[in-house]
């Protein structure tokens, strides 16, 4: 399964793709991907090779002209009631995305994330999407709100990825931001000038 925008190819992972995978994960930009760090190229093969299995929830996001990959997108189904039975509709989904520094800034988030979502609505019976950020990141807020999402709200002390060098949690406020299906489709296709 692929999914093709203009410059981008959203498709599964590939063992060739290691070099690319260690570029974006050997220093991770912001802190709730720090337990993906990698620390060698050979971590990052075996990465990539636990990763050839998916091939419906979780896209390696390469460049349509020369095949590099510049980031991932994932998102797996979810129960829309946590607290329903077992057999509730598995039609939420909360994507994570992230890209090399190296082409942050260039509109290919926003690219991915838009073809992503339309393919998670309209494909996949997403019915709800959410996303949770970092209070500091605006960049992905900005996408966020690119991508037609409201701001839910703030989770004060949220969650700790990384600890604070006496070896305590360091808490992070987390942003949420969310879309439902029938907002995706009354408002087409977001972004496009």
């Amino acid at each position: 399964m692929s999914i093709v925008t203009d410059r981008l190819i959203l498709r599964p992972f590939l063992e060739t793709d290691a070099a690319d995978v260690y570029e974006y994960l050997k220093e991770p930009s912001v802190n709730c991907f720090a337990c993906m760090r990698l620390n060698s190229l050979e971590e990052a093969r075996a990465e990539v090779k636990r990763r050839l299995g998916e091939t419906e929830y979780h896209f390696a996001i390469a460049l349509k002209d020369s095949g590099k990959v510049i980031g991932e997108i994932e998102a797996y189904p979810e129960p829309g009631d946590p607290h329903g039975s077992g057999d509730s509709p598995r039609d939420t989904f909360s994507p994570c995305w992230m890209l090399n520094e190296n082409y942050q800034g260039k509109g290919y988030a926003f690219e991915a994330a838009r073809a992503f979502f339309d393919y998670l609505f309209s494909q996949k019976g997403a019915r709800r999407i959410y996303a949770y950020t970092e209070d500091y990141n605006l960049a992905s807020q900005r996408l966020c709100e690119k991508l037609g999402m409201r701001r839910e709200g703030v989770f004060l002390e949220f969650i700790s990825f990384v600890a604070q060098p006496d070896g305590s949690p360091r808490y992070e406020n987390t942003v949420q931001y969310a879309i439902l299906k029938k907002e995706w489709d009354r408002q087409g296709s977001p972004g496009r000038i």
